[in-house]
């Protein structure tokens, strides 16, 4: 290990001409950073921490370019610590401990040292446990970048020893004006001999760049190299085709929009459901996974108060099943038109769950005798159907007999609402339980 490596100062912010615009344009200090004013606004409690040298270890939580990495090269930058930085997706345990030899070193020879980990998410569980005892004894100060919730994807020890602090989408202001002054710049950005960008290719670009400054500039480089000419909104759209959708199917977005799907079904917003639908399946999501929730949607909140609905939303599964996607999105679309528009009941899934808790929670008597099957001499010998009074032989095929056992007798789960076809259940029930009273 070189005497650089050990006691080397921040990260060397110089970035080669040639390199992307992106890189070239990467803020060299907390004012230059554009958002996260409620981390690094003059005066933030989070800025003011790093430049005391007191912010400890963190994790910096948001989507892709939003500043994760470069807010840990300005806190490395502004004190001067050695920043080691490593991707969680190539970095080995062996990796880990040769920063950590140096940084004990360094320590010795009181240099502080920021481990920055991208993608900490990425890290197995023995990974972590590598890192967590040099973080708990302040070797090093770990600064982890991540895109998946951290209280899923970072175990609690080392979660516990460290701060999450959120960092959003960027909004349009602040996406225009880091293009602004991406074009302006002569030293680090597109500066002069750049061919002019129209007004509404400019927003454009703001607006598909969905809040993430890394896609923006990207975006901006790309459509300012194909010519001499002014940028227009054709030219935007030719080189950049669509916006890319941030998503990931196993973490926090994929529970968050499925949630949003399900409680704006549930509260009978037909556009709002629509929108959620297709932000989903735009992004890549199983369109069978979104089937299967559609179908949970029909038997959790509409229930029998509309049970053609679970039919519906079973024959659009199928839909998807036998064509396919993109086709099969309007099968799943109209299902969920159609529960949004269905009048709402969660009586039967209310119905359920209080059965099931009796079931766990009380004990488990025997079944009636008079409701056991007697396929054999024995059984019958035992007693098993006696007093069984077929309801077909009844007024209205409605008959009295006990067909709970005796200590759950009385009990009553399902309870019909006010709404859809439930009205008709309601009064159904009311006249059977008439019979079942007398």
């Amino acid at each position: 290990m070189n005497q650089d490596s050990l006691f080397g100062g921040p990260p060397d912010t110089s970035v080669p001409a040639d390199a992307p615009l992106a890189a070239r344009m990467r803020p060299i200090s907390f004012d230059e950073i554009s958002g996260q004013a409620h981390l690094v606004a003059p005066g933030a409690a989070f800025r003011r921490a790093a430049e005391a040298e007191k912010l400890g270890s963190v994790i910096l939580w948001g989507p892709p370019g939003v500043g994760k990495t470069t807010i840990a090269e300005v806190i490395a930058t502004v004190t001067k610590a050695r920043f080691e930085r490593v991707s969680a997706v190539s970095a080995g345990v062996a990796d880990l401990r040769k920063i950590v030899e140096g940084a004990g070193i360094a320590r010795r020879n009181h240099r502080r040292t920021i481990l920055f980990i991208d993608e900490i998410h990425r890290f197995n569980k023995s990974q972590q446990d590598a890192i967590l005892p040099v973080v708990e004894d302040g070797t090093v100060t770990l600064i982890g970048a991540t895109t998946e919730n951290p209280s899923f994807e970072v175990n609690s020890a080392l979660l516990s020893r460290s701060r999450v602090f959120v960092l959003q989408p960027l909004q349009d202001e602040d996406i225009a004006q880091l293009l602004s002054r991406a074009l302006s710049d002569t030293v680090r950005g597109l500066g002069v001999g750049t061919p002019s960008i129209e007004e509404p290719a400019f927003q454009a670009i703001v607006g598909l760049a969905n809040g993430d400054a890394r896609s923006a500039l990207n975006m901006l480089e790309l459509a300012t190299s194909v010519g001499d000419d002014p940028v227009t909104l054709a030219t935007v759209a030719s080189a950049i085709q669509q916006r890319t959708l941030h998503y990931d199917k196993g973490g926090e977005q994929h529970f968050d929009l499925i949630s949003a799907l399900h409680k704006t079904v549930r509260g009978s917003d037909v556009d709002a459901s629509l929108y959620w639908l297709a932000r989903i399946l735009e992004s890549g999501e199983d369109a069978m996974y979104v089937a299967r929730r559609v179908v949970r949607m029909a038997t959790e909140d509409i229930g029998l108060a509309d049970p053609s609905a679970l039919g519906l939303c079973v024959a659009a599964q199928q839909a998807v099943h036998f064509i396919g996607m993109p086709e099969g999105a309007l099968a799943l679309a109209e299902a969920v038109a159609y529960l949004a528009l269905a009048p709402k009941s969660n009586a039967i899934y209310l119905a359920y769950k209080q059965a099931v808790a009796d079931v766990l929670e009380s004990r488990n008597d025997p079944v009636p005798l008079h409701l056991r099957n007697a396929p054999t001499k024995l059984m019958k010998e035992q007693g098993y159907g006696d007093g069984y009074r077929y309801a077909h032989d009844f007024a209205e095929g409605i008959v009295a007999q006990q067909n709970l056992p005796e200590s759950m007798k009385g009990r009553r789960y399902y309870n019909p609402t006010d709404r859809g076809l439930e009205v008709e259940y309601r009064a159904r029930m009311a006249k059977i339980r008439t019979v079942y009273e007398k």
